[in-house]
């Protein structure tokens, strides 16, 4: 029997009686027990595996933050705010989410190149470590402060003067919206001393989505000798010995034929060498990580059914009540070069002896809906279902669900 080229898609899922099952339930159930497709299906188990996988790798003194913009579905974060020392978060709906699963506000993290002042205050209000991009929004935290009678806890975003290598998408180095520049962070600090406001620490996120162990040790190396030097800064000024340096995250994934998993020993291995270095400058600050694909990406997947079947000019169209309005890094729209499929398959008949070449479409009146261009699956018809897999980050929310008016998708943790 041949299995569709799934990588590693399918290694956190089973397969019983050639259907898959998310969370050990078969799709058609979850399907039913929906009352709809499409649908976003994440495994409990999976995220919990996951979790428990990096604390095995990483060193146990590196703390362990989850970077909720990759999937901030409720339950999701709620289950990891079980796992995680730590929730970062990108606006304050996503701050509400995370104070709603009980974790208290210095555990959280606010980071976002452009933050409303109404945001900044929520943040204050909260207790939240408020990532700060630009000497504004320290005046801006200040003044909220003031008027609240309460700290305002703010540590800095730094734009590095290196990026990380190999990254699908590069956040730090050269000129960024992102954080604040090497060269005016003691500018930056001085101002916060000078408003009497808590001093947390600094974030660095170089950047996302790389498989290679050596780039990502690389990045760390650099990011732990910046930080070392930039703390020495904030003593001199007058500042406390910092709370939390944040190392960034840029754990990636593989989606695509010919990608390797991340080595995450390797990575482990050299953090676990720098460690001391931070622990010998800084005994009482807290160092960590953040991801959010790494965590979530494997865990779920999109769940369609064919409504329709095709053939043009000897072309397979199966044509789907799902698509790129609910999906947007699928169909190759959000972020990619050169578009390559997701991994695809058929979730009540995964394997076969034979696979032929089928379009998975939607049914979305453009061109651009296309979840598989040419995968290789089984014979399916109408009412089978498609599963799009590595879909447990960047999915519903990175997607344009209003275009064309179609139904919303459903979400679930299993």
């Amino acid at each position: 029997m041949n299995t569709p080229a799934a990588h590693a898609g399918l290694s956190l899922f089973t397969i019983e009686n050639n259907v898959l099952c998310i969370g050990g339930v078969p799709v058609p159930l979850l399907a039913a027990r929906v009352g709809q497709t499409p649908f976003y299906a994440v495994s409990r188990a999976a995220l919990t595996q996951r979790v428990k996988d990096l604390r095995a790798a990483l060193p146990k003194d590196l703390g362990l933050h989850y970077a909720m913009k990759a999937n901030p579905m409720p339950a999701v974060v709620q289950h990891f705010a079980g796992l995680v020392d730590g929730i970062d978060l990108a606006s304050a709906q996503e701050m509400q989410v995370a104070l709603d699963t009980g974790m208290a506000g210095h555990n959280l993290s606010f980071a976002g190149p452009g933050k409303r002042v109404i945001e900044v205050q929520q943040a204050v209000a909260a207790g939240v470590t408020i990532n700060v991009e630009s000497m504004r929004e320290i005046s801006i935290a200040a003044e909220a402060a003031k008027s609240l009678g309460v700290p305002a806890r703010l540590a800095l975003r730094v734009n590095p003067d290196f990026e990380l290598k190999s990254s699908g998408m590069k956040m730090g180095g050269g000129a960024k919206q992102f954080g604040l520049d090497v060269d005016v962070i003691p500018e930056a600090l001085k101002l916060i001393h000078t408003f009497g406001a808590t001093f947390v620490g600094f974030h660095i996120y170089a950047g996302s989505q790389t498989l290679k162990a050596e780039s990502l040790a690389d990045a760390h190396t650099k990011t732990a000798d910046l930080t070392l030097r930039l703390c020495e800064i904030a003593r001199e000024i007058g500042l406390a010995p910092p709370q939390v340096l944040n190392l960034g995250g840029g754990f990636g994934i593989p989606y695509f034929p010919g990608e390797s998993p991340l080595d995450l020993a390797a990575v482990g291995a050299h953090l676990g060498t720098l460690m001391p270095k931070f622990k010998a400058a800084l005994p009482t600050t807290e160092v960590c990580i953040e991801l959010g694909r790494y965590l979530v990406g494997e865990a779920g997947a999109y769940i369609c059914r064919v409504v329709d079947k095709k053939i043009s000019r000897g072309q397979t169209f199966l044509v789907t009540d799902g698509g790129l309005h609910h999906h947007l890094a699928a169909s190759g729209n959000f972020g990619q070069v050169l578009r390559k499929n997701y991994p695809v398959v058929v979730a009540n008949r995964v394997t076969a002896d034979v696979l032929a070449p089928a379009n998975v479409v939607g049914p979305l009146c453009t061109p651009l809906d296309l979840l598989g261009d040419k995968s290789h699956l089984p014979e399916a018809d109408v009412g089978d279902f498609i599963a799009v897999l590595q879909s447990g980050a960047y999915g519903l929310t990175a997607s344009p669900t209003k275009f064309l008016s179609h139904p919303q998708p459903m979400e679930i943790l299993v």
